[in-house]
């Protein structure tokens, strides 16, 4: 028979150990069986391909259903680039090319961007990408999504003007036009994005009741990755008559990630961070640290290695000490590990499509 005082002690620590279980959700390891890279792309935990091989929220697909190389997504349709812990971004393209319009008579419509979902952990990343519009005298407001694409609170807005002269014509749609391939504010306008989301409405509104530029340089409306116009702008402003949406090119986009993203409800209250139980941090590594973020949009937290560390912090040992990963050398493609590859790895390292593949599809200035 087992002494009171002993049992008491045995039961305590029974409750201690179930406690500890409870608040340490998706703490990994990955199961071995995990993928660990798809399509060139490395997947470092929290992210993860399959049921067990993630935190909540960040599970991606290995899309394999189009023959040839598979394509990692995100959010239904978003191709996953390069993954950074070191940054908390995720760097993917935009295959659609555009925002979907809908046009309700003349050149006056609407549309959404992003379907990443209110309770995920991602948003757009607010430093990184730019609003940005082609068109000859058109209005384009980027919305705080109503799920309509029209009615939310403006986040950004920019308008687009081509003058009636001849003159200005030529400017607008051949490569050695106003800006120097730049966008101008001629035939095209850009933006800052002030306020990160998961997605956004778009309205456009017509300037001229003539519509005499509507065949030759249609409207179009990117969110994008910051500078990638600038170097797209030549082929994307001499892209007038005969335009087809097979040959709009895929757009890069940043998105930021944070652990236990929650929407602000209260301007300027977080409702979610760092946690004070460390026991609930998804901080696994005894070299990391823990950092609140905080946006208007959403609040929650991210995951560093300390000063003179690198790797992963979501996992336990994940960061290591500087000089001795700088001793790793680089595998090639044919013995690389993912404990071996630098987290930030990204599709061009892992002998997906380098730069130049890039570039041939579209996505220019990468």
């Amino acid at each position: 028979m087992i002494p009171a005082a002993a049992l008491t002690v045995l039961l305590l620590q029974l409750g201690l150990s179930t406690a500890a279980a409870q608040v340490t959700p998706g703490a990994g390891p990955p199961p071995p069986r995990c993928p660990t890279s798809c399509g060139g792309v490395t997947v470092p935990y929290p992210f993860g391909i399959g049921d067990g091989c993630h935190r909540p929220g960040f599970n991606l697909t290995c899309d394999q259903t189009r023959g040839g190389e598979p394509r990692l997504l995100v959010g239904g349709d978003l191709q996953v680039l390069e993954i950074s812990l070191a940054k908390s971004t995720v760097r993917v393209v935009d295959a659609a090319g555009q925002v979907k319009l809908t046009f309700s008579g003349g050149l006056d419509g609407t549309g959404t961007w992003g379907g990443l979902g209110a309770g995920g952990p991602y948003v757009l990343s607010e430093t990184r990408n730019q609003f940005v519009v082609t068109g000859c005298n058109v209005q384009a407001t980027l919305l705080g999504d109503s799920g309509s694409g029209s009615g939310g609170n403006v986040v950004s807005c920019c308008s687009s003007f081509c003058s009636i002269t001849d003159k200005w014509t030529g400017a607008v749609t051949s490569s050695t036009g106003y800006g120097g391939g730049a966008c101008s504010g001629i035939g095209c306008c850009d933006t800052p994005i002030p306020i990160g989301r998961p997605s956004y409405g778009v309205e456009i509104k017509s300037l001229d009741s003539s519509n005499e530029y509507a065949d030759r340089l249609p409207i179009a409306v990117r969110i994008a990755e910051r500078g990638w116009f600038d170097g797209a702008s030549v082929a994307l402003l001499n892209d007038s008559t005969g335009y087809s949406p097979t040959r709009r090119p895929a757009v890069p986009v940043v998105l930021d990630f944070a652990i236990d993203s929650m929407p602000v409800v209260v301007p300027g209250v977080a409702t979610s961070g760092c946690p004070v139980d460390t026991r609930r941090s998804a901080c696994r590594s005894s070299h990391a640290s823990c950092r609140n973020v905080s946006g208007i949009y959403r609040s929650g937290y991210v995951c560093r290695c300390l000063d003179g560390y690198q790797g992963n912090p979501y996992l336990s040992g994940g960061c290591q000490d500087i000089d001795e990963w700088n001793l790793q050398v680089l595998p090639t493609k044919a013995n690389a590990s993912p404990s071996s590859v630098p987290i930030h790895a990204s599709k061009s390292y892992a002998g997906a499509p380098s730069r130049v593949d890039l570039r041939a599809s579209g996505i220019a200035g990468t």
